[in-house]
């Protein structure tokens, strides 16, 4: 058993080599740039909802206000006739990532964090690097990337774009993993 302590070491530094890695992948390639698509007649769609004033936040239209709802035929006949969507509003105005990229970060660091502590507990000082590397991997693979399935699951998100993020989360648990291995205490 390793003390969470003694790993602070690589998971800061896990932490800033994933934010590094995921600012190119997202600035510096195309590889998300089909992940939303650009609404038909984007001026009119936009023009239409401008009216509603819609707050910040998430959505779902048409909604049911119950299950019984759901199997009713006013609910069926809005489905039916569309659209159905689920989309997210955010505020107006100019768009600033610090906020998004500080929470990116914390987020990196808290699965760096939890990667240490299962690590940590399952693996003694002096572990052979691929063992390490093993542990670490599978479990910072896991948190970078299995909570974006459900949203296409069960919400309809295109499978390219979560695939892509599954990707996104191999390449940031396999450099997690490098940085646990190398600086695994000894």
């Amino acid at each position: 058993m390793v003390p969470i302590m003694s790993l602070w070491q690589p998971i800061l530094l896990a932490s800033v080599i994933v934010f590094i890695v995921s600012s190119i992948i997202h600035m510096a390639t195309p590889w998300h740039k089909g992940d939303f698509k650009k609404i038909p007649n984007e001026d009119a769609a936009l023009d239409a909802l401008r009216p509603l004033n819609i707050p910040p936040g998430d959505y779902m239209a048409p909604r049911p206000a119950s299950m019984q709802d759901m199997g009713s035929a006013e609910f069926k006949a809005k489905r039916d006739r569309g659209p159905v969507l689920i989309m997210t509003i955010l505020p107006n105005g100019p768009v600033s990532m610090a906020g998004n990229l500080i929470c990116w970060f914390l987020f990196s660091v808290a699965v760096s964090f939890f990667t240490a502590y299962v690590a940590g507990v399952a693996l003694p000082s002096g572990t052979d690097y691929l063992k390490v590397f093993q542990i670490v991997g599978t479990v910072s693979f896991m948190a970078y990337s299995f909570g974006t399935m459900p949203q296409s699951i069960w919400y309809n998100k295109n499978w390219g774009t979560t695939f892509r993020g599954v990707i996104d989360g191999l390449i940031y648990g396999l450099m997690t993993a490098g940085t646990f291995g190398w600086l695994w205490p000894r």
